[in-house]
């Protein structure tokens, strides 16, 4: 059976068009337009290659524990990242290098040990990043977020964060939610300025604050952050003055004189009875 000539050329741009997208998009992902989903494939690296107008990428569910410096440095138009649930400990310097489009970037349910400084300083469009769920998460540098004016959200939860320094969340002025419920928190002296500030942005900062629970001391266990007041930390801030000084020196000069002195008065009892006992024994003889 012949095809006409309007069904032969529209069969044409179909085969053209499906060879176009093969060859654009890496094999074992889907592409729709600027979105590539590469998740779910079991992949041990990134796709080597894909399209320069991508503006979505899924890399998630995979088991990729690195990625290529500079991998990122020909898509401009990229504004969202997933690699969440991956095997992921750090990120390569200069990762974002041209990626400055950038705007949604979900690193949860991975490796990392430490947020380092500058890590995110050329991604400086980021207005959401998500680092939960990251439970061997201990450690985030006071310039871990430098450079994220335009950052507006900020996922922390669910790490393995006893403390975080007040300088790595100062610099984050257009932030409006911060989670960091489900973390180890150490709620000692260190701990006041960080939750001071928390107070004072919680009127326009959404936050899990009230999930987010001491896990030490032991008089604060379990305690909610926001519901330790100035009065809790009193103890903080108590100074010894020269009077509390020479007063603490006589209480240990006394001490010591009582313990020469009951020390002395044993040596003589024992003396004494030592000599009795003696005497005892010549009278018995």
């Amino acid at each position: 059976m012949l095809l006409g000539p309007r069904l032969v050329a529209a069969a044409a741009a179909v085969a053209v068009v499906a060879m176009g997208t093969v060859e654009g998009c890496p094999a074992l992902c889907t592409c729709r337009g600027q979105v590539v989903d590469c998740s779910g494939q079991r992949l041990f690296s990134v796709p080597p290659e894909l399209p320069l107008d991508t503006g979505n990428l899924s890399l998630a569910h995979n088991r990729i524990a690195s990625i290529p410096p500079g991998y990122l440095a020909c898509y401009g138009q990229l504004r969202a990242l997933d690699l969440r649930n991956n095997s992921l400990a750090a990120l390569p310097a200069g990762l974002f290098v041209g990626a400055r489009r950038l705007a949604h970037l979900d690193l949860s349910y991975n490796n990392f040990s430490l947020v380092p400084a500058d890590m995110f300083l050329e991604a400086g469009g980021l207005l959401r990043l998500d680092l939960s769920h990251n439970p061997g998460l201990r450690r985030v540098h006071p310039q871990a977020f430098r450079g994220l004016a335009q950052l507006r959200e900020l996922d922390l939860s669910y790490g393995g964060l006893s403390a975080i320094s007040l300088d790595a969340l100062e610099g984050l002025p257009g932030l409006v939610g911060l989670r960091l419920g489900g973390n180890p928190w150490v709620c000692g002296c260190a701990m006041e300025p960080f939750l001071k500030w928390l107070r004072g942005r919680i009127q326009r900062c959404a936050s899990d604050s009230q999930m987010a629970e001491c896990r030490a001391p032991p008089e604060v266990a379990g305690a909610p952050l926001l519901s330790l007041t100035e009065e809790s930390f009193q103890a903080c801030h108590l100074t010894l003055t020269l009077d509390d000084y020479l007063f603490i020196a006589f209480v240990g000069f006394v001490v010591s004189i009582a313990s020469v002195a009951t020390n002395f008065l044993l040596g003589i009892t024992a003396n004494c009875c030592h000599r009795w006992s003696k005497a005892s024994e010549d009278e018995d003889v």
